[in-house]
């Protein structure tokens, strides 16, 4: 109750740190000038999307104490958004329906992203970022999308192997993405 009062508690402290490490995962130029993620408020919401979503999937998977950080990542990601538009001058009278619109997107995202990794490997998580990354049509396959479906899985299949314990104290490692030209990207 007292750190209701006076401040925040161990859990958003830890949300932070895991939604700091996700943002500065996206950020990585390789994303931007390798794989050919469009430089965009979209393309940077999307790469933001990407990281967390691999995050939240362990915290699901992992043991059901963890479940709850999983909400608390979740909220601090939208309180960011919300912030960050308002600090790139969007109205404050828009700013809610973006942020709707935003969330309403990410639970797309989740889905398909589940949905592609239940059983697969990253052919089938590639049409669902060649849609929503690099919006091409449903039909349409790029070398883009499948080395990004290569760098998903293999972010999938990294956090799996950490401990979800860690998460909770706001620690988790991505890996590198790999260049999408070496022979080391999964196609």
């Amino acid at each position: 109750m007292f750190q209701k009062i006076f401040g925040r508690d161990k859990a958003e402290d830890a949300a932070e740190k895991l939604y700091a490490s996700a943002v500065t995962a996206a950020r990585q130029p390789v994303l931007y000038e390798r794989y050919g993620v469009p430089d965009t408020l979209d393309g940077r919401f999307e790469m933001i999307a990407l990281h967390v979503y691999v995050i939240l999937r362990r915290l699901r998977t992992g043991e059901k104490a963890a479940r709850p950080m999983a909400q608390k990542l979740f909220d601090t990601m939208f309180v960011n958004m919300d912030r960050t538009l308002r600090e790139m001058g969007v109205g404050d009278l828009s700013v809610g329906r973006r942020v709707k619109e935003m969330a309403q997107a990410f639970y797309g995202r989740i889905a398909a992203y589940d949905a592609a990794l239940v059983g697969g490997g990253p052919e089938k998580i590639e049409p669902a970022l060649a849609r929503n990354v690099f919006r091409l049509p449903e039909d349409q396959r790029s070398e883009q999308a499948a080395a990004l479906a290569a760098y998903l899985f293999s972010l999938a299949v990294a956090l799996e192997s950490q401990d979800v314990n860690g998460f909770e104290r706001g620690e988790v490692s991505f890996p590198a993405p790999a260049d999408p030209e070496s022979a080391d990207v999964v196609r």
